[in-house]
């Protein structure tokens, strides 16, 4: 602190001056010791003086200034005198400070203000400027020991009593500066003189006096308050130019001093009274950055920690300053170029919240509401953005603009709701959001629904439907949650949304606390289930069904003593049935049959039937059984329903007898398909389960039974689908007991019908088969198979013409058509009828050979057998001719007949078939042979002589030799089939025939056998 502000200066001043001139007396007066060196201040520092107690100066200011004065006559030439005029000149400031107070505090206010020139605590705050004009603010500086400060710019002193009441002093201060002009301490004093000038309302002196003191001073230590105090009074003055560069001198100090920060601030205001917005700024932005970086940004400004109330005060002012300067530029739009630094960003919030309370402070709503939403649209994540957008709102809402309310609403939830940016990186701040969140989304929801009702458009739905999730989202746990979900579902039912409304529904009923709407949520659920099921595609049915039965459950299990629970739980158990799901579906019916009160009987019924429907499907046919009885004793006999009842219960009853079939238990089945005609003797079923019974039967091997069975069916039903197989299980049952004509007949008649040829075919080819059996009395014999003669005759005659008609109306494919020739021709040589045989035998082979493709190993087989019979009857025609007269006749005659029977032969060997060609080569070797005999044995002509006789014989023996050599040559290809693997009947009397033409080679006969069946 200044020497001249301390309070006990004045009262101390005369016992200073006192003790200086006691110690000069002394050091005039001592007495000098030869050994003493002269007494010097340096030498009493180590002495020891014993000191009275300080019994304190009573003094006043009048007195000390007399004693002052009083000194400075009796002593004007002692070396304290400018010292002692310094002091004068300091107390006379001191009188005048004190008499202006004193007068102060006579004002109307009653409140004494600071001594004129007085510096404010450190720290102290100055007035504010004025936010609505360019007025200078009030500037101090911190007191710092170097001097008062100056008074506020601009103030003015009295040019009369404050002049008059400062004129001591000056006038002091003046003589002092003229007196000692070179005296140490001329810096204080011209600082001195400068504000009693300033005091005074002599501003241009006292500025003059701060030139000479920075221009003669310039190394003084109060040479940055004395720039500070020149710029203080050019702004005073409005100089501002002047002032601007005063301050700036400060700024550019290489210390910094107590003066900065108001030197910035001023410096500002200096540029700024200039119209140099754009620099004043730069200046404020640095007093705001000394002030406000790195506190704390989230919270007013009383409450920022570490910030002085004269502090607080300095930034309100630069705060007022900065946005008046910004309004006067672009607005919000000019605050980013100076936001450079990220340090800034600690306040940068500030400066745009100011700047909008200013335009609302002028009644401008739309640029308040703008600048606000600059700051939260660069910084939409800035923990005082959803601060700021808000106020937006309430501008908006005081001023009556609802629209521009409504879309600032939306765009309140849209940037800080739940899954925003903001939330995912300012969880602490999102917190204090909600409450505002809450009532928004509330208030758009509801809004948005009211308008999609009037509108009916999908996009207000949407809208609505969208603000409806977020709050249940968001507010999940809290009660108006259940509410919420409830008009969400309500609103999507309205939209056709009916998949999306029945989840909704269900969260409403069950995900919370129980509600007013709970079990009306659960209902709506099924209703909405129902219609999205109308509208679904087949594909997507059977989900929508099973959710629905899920959710028809979860009600019941909700909401026991809801009077909807029966037709619920029956809709649910029948269209759980309807999914076939056995398990579940009876259950749920159950529990419709043991609802307390009881359910309706139509739900009742329902339920019976869904038991029934379930138990039957699932193979409880018994079970089935008891709940169709049960549906039929409750069904009036007019109901048009009772018939379809009767007939499940029918087929429960059947249906247990097919279950005792399949398990083996046969005599239950027989029993429960019988039964069947007591519980419903008019159902349909009934045919089947006595046509089933008879099957049974038949597995039991019951023939009398099976067949009793299957008459009394035929009987019975006689137009029925079933009549003809109960005919084929008549032929098996008629087969199984060696009935076989009565079989045969069974299978012709199913050969009869019209329907599939194969089965037909196959049935008359078994019916003809049967009365070929049955015309074998000895098959029988003794059984209850056994035929008469009579009988055996009429089956040969009904097999026979079976067989005719078999090959007539089947005459493809080849090979049964072949084969019924070959037993037709059997048959009629059984029955000694030759010409038929043979001619059965002909067909045959005709038929055969003109097969084609049909032609099987079967077929030729027969073929060849039949052209190995059929040329028996050349060959007997053959050997019926004798070489006799005339002898040229029969030879020709011979001959002829001998090439017919080697054709027939040559036919049955050409089909290869092993048994028949050996056959036929063996018989062609024998007709070659036979015929060569002939003619050596033939008769010879009359007449002869012994010669001619002989010579005749030896012609014969040339002309029968080739015929004996063809004879051997097929034997011999005969036999030589053995090395083939091939040895029968005929081979063997090949070798026997070959063993007598050449008796040479083959007459060992017996040991060529035994090799070749030595070979085999």
């Amino acid at each position: 602190m200044h020497p001249r502000n301390s309070p006990a200066l004045a009262k101390r001043a005369a016992g200073r001056l006192v003790l200086a001139a006691v110690l000069a007396a002394l050091a005039a007066c001592a007495t000098k010791h030869p050994q003493d060196t002269t007494p010097t201040v340096k030498s009493l520092e180590s002495r020891i003086f014993p000191l009275a107690p300080d019994q304190g100066v009573t003094a006043n200011d009048e007195a000390t200034i007399a004693a002052y004065r009083e000194y400075l006559k009796k002593a004007p030439q002692d070396a304290q005198r400018p010292e002692a005029m310094r002091r004068l000149g300091d107390l006379e400031m001191d009188k005048a400070d004190s008499r202006l107070a004193g007068g102060a505090a006579n004002d109307k206010t009653g409140a004494a203000p600071p001594p004129p020139g007085a510096a404010p605590a450190a720290g102290a705050p100055a007035p504010a400027a004025p936010i609505d004009a360019k007025a200078p603010p009030v500037a101090s500086a911190p007191a710092a020991g170097k001097g008062a400060i100056a008074a506020p710019p601009g103030a003015t002193a009295g040019a009369g009593s404050d002049a008059q009441n400062y004129l001591g002093a000056v006038t002091m201060y003046l003589e002092l500066l003229k007196s000692y002009p070179n005296a140490p301490d001329n810096d204080k004093v011209l600082y001195q003189l400068a504000h009693a000038y300033e005091l005074s309302g002599r501003l241009e002196e006292a500025l003059k006096v701060l030139d000479r003191l920075v221009r003669d001073y310039p190394q003084t230590g109060m040479i940055d308050e004395a720039h500070f105090r020149r710029g203080e009074l050019m702004f005073a003055m409005r100089n501002y130019r002047g002032a601007e560069q005063a301050y700036a001198t400060v700024l550019a100090m290489p210390t910094h001093t107590p003066y900065y920060e108001r030197a910035l601030y001023m410096h500002g205001w200096s540029l700024y009274k200039q119209d140099r917005l754009e620099e004043a700024l730069q200046s404020f932005f640095g007093v705001l950055d000394l002030k406000l970086i790195a506190r704390d940004a989230d919270v007013e400004l009383d409450a920022v920690a570490g910030l002085s109330r004269a502090d607080r005060e300095l930034v309100e002012d630069t705060l007022r300053v900065v946005s008046l300067s910004l309004e006067n530029l672009q607005g919000a739009e000019s605050i980013p170029p100076y936001m450079g630094s990220a340090l800034r960003r600690d306040y940068e919030y500030r400066i745009y919240r100011q700047l909008g309370e200013l335009y609302l402070a002028q009644e401008r709503v739309k640029d308040a509401a703008d600048t606000f939403m600059a700051f939260v649209r660069r910084y939409p994540t800035h923990n005082q953005a959803p601060v700021l957008e808000a106020r937006v709102i309430e501008i908006y809402q005081q001023s009556g603009f609802d629209n521009l309310v409504l879309g600032a609403k939306r765009e309140y939830v849209e940037r800080y709701g739940l899954h925003s940016e903001f939330h995912k990186t300012n969880r602490a701040a999102w917190k204090d959001t909600l409450p505002r969140l809450k009532s928004y989304l509330s208030e758009l929801a509801r809004h948005d629904h009211a308008a999609a009702q009037k509108s009916h458009a999908s996009a207000d739905y949407q809208a609505a439907a969208g603000y409806y999730r977020q709050f249940i989202e968001t507010f999940h746990k809290d009660p108006e949650a259940a509410q919420a979900n409830f008009l969400l579902a309500e609103l999507l039912f309205e939209d056709k949304r009916y998949g999306e409304a029945a989840v909704e529904y269900e969260k409403s009923a069950y995900h919370y606390l129980p509600h007013a709407k709970s079990a009306d949520a659960g209902y709506a659920a099924l209703l909405a289930y129902a219609e999205q099921e109308k509208a679904a595609t087949p594909a997507e049915r059977g989900a929508i069904v099973h959710a629905s039965i899920e959710s028809a459950l979860r009600f019941a299990d909700a909401f026991p003593a809801d009077p909807r629970d029966g037709p619920v739980l029956a809709n649910a158990a029948e269209r759980l049935y309807a999914l076939h799901d056995l398990d579940w579906a009876p259950t749920v019916a159950q529990r419709v049959l043991k609802l307390n009160p009881p359910a309706p009987a139509p739900q009742q019924r329902t339920a019976w039937k869904v038991i029934g429907l379930a138990a039957f499907d699932s193979g409880a046919f018994d079970k089935a059984e008891q709940a169709y009885s049960e549906l039929v004793a409750r069904t009036p006999a007019g109901d048009p329903e009772r018939a379809e009842l009767t007939e499940r219960l029918a087929a429960s009853v059947y249906k247990q007898g097919e279950q005792a079939r399949a398990q083996g238990r046969l005599r239950d089945a027989v029993a429960d398909f019988d039964r069947v005609g007591v519980v419903a003797p008019g159902s349909p079923i009934r045919t089947a389960a006595q046509f089933d019974a008879a099957a049974v039967l038949i597995a039991l091997h019951d023939w009398p039974a099976a067949a009793r069975s299957l008459e009394d069916f035929r009987q019975r039903y006689p137009k029925s689908p079933l009549v003809d197989e109960a005919g084929d299980k008549l032929a098996l049952v008629y087969s199984e007991s060696g009935q076989w004509a009565q079989a045969g007949a069974e299978f012709e008649r199913v050969a009869g019908r019209k329907g599939d040829d194969k089965i037909a075919r196959g049935a008359l080819w078994q019916a003809a088969e049967l009365y070929e059996k049955a015309a074998r009395p000895a098959a029988g014999a003794a059984g209850a198979g056994a035929t008469s003669a009579e009988g055996a005759a009429a089956a040969t005659a009904a097999a026979t013409r079976v067989y005719e008609r078999y090959v007539q109306q089947y005459p493809e494919p080849l090979e049964p058509a072949i084969e019924a020739r070959s037993r037709l021709a059997r048959l009629a040589t059984e029955q000694g009828n030759a010409a038929r045989a043979q001619s059965w035998t002909r067909q045959l082979l005709q038929a055969e050979l003109a097969g084609g493709a049909g032609r099987t190993e079967r077929t030729r087989y027969l073929g060849a057998n039949a052209a190995l019979a059929l040329a028996q009857g050349p060959y007997e025609e053959f050997h019926k001719v004798a070489l006799v007269e005339p002898l040229k006749k029969q030879l020709a005659l011979k001959k002829s007949r001998m090439e017919e029977v080697l054709k027939a032969y040559a036919t049955a060997a050409d089909y290869g078939v092993a048994e028949v060609s050996t056959a036929a080569t063996y018989h062609t070797a024998e007709v070659y042979h036979e015929f060569g005999q002939s003619l050596m044995s033939s008769e010879r002509p009359k007449g002869l002589s012994g010669d001619e006789l002989e010579q005749y014989n030896v012609l014969l023996e040339e002309q029968s030799f080739p015929f004996e050599e063809k004879a051997i040559a097929m034997h011999e290809a005969n036999v030589r089939h053995s090395a083939e693997g091939i040895y029968d009947q005929w081979i063997r009397r090949s070798f026997v025939a070959l063993a007598q033409l050449r008796p040479l080679r083959y007459g060992k006969t017996e040991t060529s056998e035994d090799s070749i069946d030595a070979i085999r």
